[in-house]
């Protein structure tokens, strides 16, 4: 009885921790990367994203926000790879950007980007955003945009977008969802309110799953037919004014003679509308004979 009492114990032991290894494993390699599906705060969620200033490469379809700051290369890096794969699956992707304010005395943001994101929420220039991205940071100077600081008007706007985020990662927390950027936020089949801190890429194939999106978009023009070639195509020496005709040359003289003008040119010198000359062959002569060797007491030479 006693020997039963701890194999049991032993297999209830070994049993919980098999239990508990694959909690944490479905936990650990799944479950933390699923989005989180918004029961709370939804109206007011949706009301703050209505009213932010986003860009947009358009796509039409069903509305994705994602809100991150410049120098966050996890935001760049999906924007980079999964833009175009959610636009396959009928997604209009639209960014909103952030100059994060200072902490602790440090100043996160730099005059170029905060001038560049009062600019984007007030144009909504997504050109503009483009090539803000497509520049390294440290390269950007915001040439001919207004410089945010010490313009009262585009630092209120500045201020905004950072209101804008303080306000909505409160509400999140509030409905549960994690914080983190890229911050992407959208509404899956069923109108449900979803948002994902997608700072692992391992959280970018249930976004796809709820737009049937594919996991990979085969790059622009592969497999699409060129432009036609035109039936006349001019050569040169056709006739046709876009080349040149070809000259009409004579016969190669044999090696040593002159070689004659081509027709209907004149020699340097000559006076207009004369027919030129036709060049003369100058006299072969007969060469040498070569020098006998002749004797001169004990030395031949030539």
């Amino acid at each position: 009885m006693r020997r039963f009492l701890i194999w049991s114990a032993l297999a209830v032991v070994i049993g919980l921790a098999l239990a508990g290894g694959g909690y944490w494993a479905y936990w650990n390699f799944y479950a933390r990367f699923q989005p989180v599906t918004i029961s709370r705060n939804q109206a007011e969620i949706q009301r703050l994203l209505d009213e932010a200033s986003w860009v947009s490469g358009g796509g039409g379809g069903e509305p994705l926000y994602i809100i991150g700051y410049r120098d966050s290369a996890s935001t760049q890096r999906y924007e980079r790879e999964e833009t175009e794969k959610l636009r396959a699956g009928g997604v209009e992707a639209r960014v909103v950007v952030f100059a994060r304010p200072d902490r602790e005395g440090q100043v996160q943001s730099t005059p170029a980007e905060r001038a560049t994101v009062a600019e984007l929420w007030l144009s909504r220039d997504w050109s503009l955003y483009q090539r803000w991205t497509a520049t390294p940071s440290r390269n950007w100077t915001a040439a001919g945009i207004p410089a945010a600081d010490g313009n009262l008007a585009r630092s209120a706007v500045v201020e905004a977008s950072r209101q804008f985020v303080t306000r909505l990662n409160a509400l999140l927390r509030d409905a549960g969802a994690p914080t983190g950027y890229p911050l992407v936020i959208w509404r899956d089949r069923d109108g449900f309110m979803k948002a994902c801190a997608c700072a692992d890429s391992r959280s970018w194939a249930f976004i796809r799953d709820d737009f049937s999106a594919p996991d990979v978009v085969a790059p622009a023009g592969l497999g699409e037919p060129g432009p036609a070639i035109p039936p006349t195509v001019p050569t040169p020496g056709d006739g046709t004014p876009e080349s040149l005709p070809y000259p009409t040359l004579g016969p190669i003289p044999p090696a040593g003679e002159a070689i004659p003008p081509l027709p209907g040119t004149a020699r340097p010198g000559a006076a207009p509308g004369t027919t030129p000359a036709r060049p003369t062959t100058p006299p072969r002569t007969t060469p040498a004979a070569p020098p006998q060797a002749t004797q001169q007491e004990d030395t031949t030479f030539f």
